[in-house]
């Protein structure tokens, strides 16, 4: 008795493509056809193989369909983490995107680890990505510029493409999509702000010279000081990670130290929020005995109490424009742009008070 084609799957394992095609009774190169949709077949046919690949439950090989094809449809999404509300926002204009050009959206972490940052690209350009989206800042040495140019440039050489959103360039001649915000000038105008409601010893919290988005904050921060002719005091300017946790200690160190000051920029809304709380539970108030403004306008900047001063950041068009600039980029192997960056004034920062630590 010949064999049904329900007998002819293997049992526990995925259907193969042989096995749907004996289901549907039709050839492979049929099935094939019709998983490609590149090629045309009878509609009749296509419904027979679409029931047959239902029934089955055959799932496609991925990795085999990119061999024959030029990319993947697939853009990857690299970010430290996918818990702070400032890659959270850029990646949701990532898969707006890429979902409307018809891409699939990976989203990968790298944990702050370069090496696992360099080793997700890689693999990413062995799955034919045709964009890989890398968000944040990084600490650009010498080194990781080079291999960062060099894998741009094997990208590029098979189709696929760097992008680069919200850090800076790797080079003049680097193939690479890049979508940056001024840093720079958000952080001299939200520190020239605090300068005009009379602050002059303002302490930087978050700050970081090795790291690109810190570091172009503080050149803004020194900036908008020196236009002032005021010194920037070393003691004011306070190293440490993105987080509310930090935020929070930092503050309480400050006001421990007896340091002197009257307003706090925090180099992220999560380190003002910690700010803010420091302060809170040690009886200072804010904004009448210290300021304390914040950078990125993620949503819970609108929630704190009082309301965050902060300097805004276009975080989902960052994604939108990264993403759509890298699939439409025909004739163009060299794509940058800066978006502009402004000060929101709510509640959080107001004239120096009376108040000193």
């Amino acid at each position: 008795m010949p064999k049904r084609a329900s007998d002819l799957t293997r049992e526990g394992k995925p259907a193969r493509i042989k096995e749907v095609a004996a289901r549907a009774g039709v050839s492979t190169a049929t099935v094939s056809r019709v998983l490609g949709g590149t090629y045309p077949v009878a509609a009749a046919t296509r419904i027979r193989v679409q029931r047959a690949l239902r029934e089955l439950d055959y799932v496609v090989n991925a990795s085999a369909r990119a061999l024959g094809t030029a990319n993947s449809n697939t853009v990857a999404f690299i970010v430290n983490d996918i818990i702070g509300p400032f890659f959270a926002h850029i990646a949701h204009g990532v898969e707006q995107q890429a979902t409307a050009e018809g891409r699939l959206c990976l989203v990968c972490t790298t944990h702050n680890d370069p090496a696992r940052e360099l080793a997700v690209i890689n693999l990413m350009r062995e799955r034919k990505a045709e964009a890989v989206v890398v968000v944040g800042g990084a600490v650009q040495t010498p080194e990781y510029v080079q291999r960062m140019a060099k894998l741009a440039r094997s990208l590029d050489a098979e189709g696929s493409r760097l992008v680069l959103c919200g850090r800076p360039s790797l080079g003049p001649d680097v193939p690479e999509t890049v979508v940056e915000y001024d840093n720079e000038g958000g952080a001299f105008a939200m520190t020239n702000y605090l300068l005009s409601l009379g602050h002059e010893r303002i302490a930087m919290l978050g700050f970081d010279a090795k790291a690109t988005t810190t570091a172009e904050r503080g050149v803004g921060y020194r900036r908008a000081l020196a236009s002032r002719g005021l010194p920037c005091d070393p003691a004011l300017l306070v190293p440490g990670v993105f987080t509310r946790e930090f935020g929070y200690e930092a503050t309480r160190e400050l006001l421990a130290s007896k340091a002197d000051f009257t307003a706090i920029f925090a180099v992220t809304d999560m380190i003002a929020a910690g700010a803010l709380k420091a302060l809170r539970k040690a009886g200072v108030r804010v904004p009448e005995d210290v300021s304390v403004v914040g950078y990125d306008d993620i949503p819970l900047a609108l929630d704190l109490c009082p309301e965050l001063t902060t300097v805004h950041v276009p975080h989902e068009e960052l994604g939108r424009t990264a993403i759509r600039l890298a699939l439409n980029r025909a004739g163009n192997p060299v794509q940058r742009l800066r978006m502009g960056t402004h000060v929101v004034v709510r509640e959080s920062a107001g004239p120096v008070g009376s108040w000193r630590a």
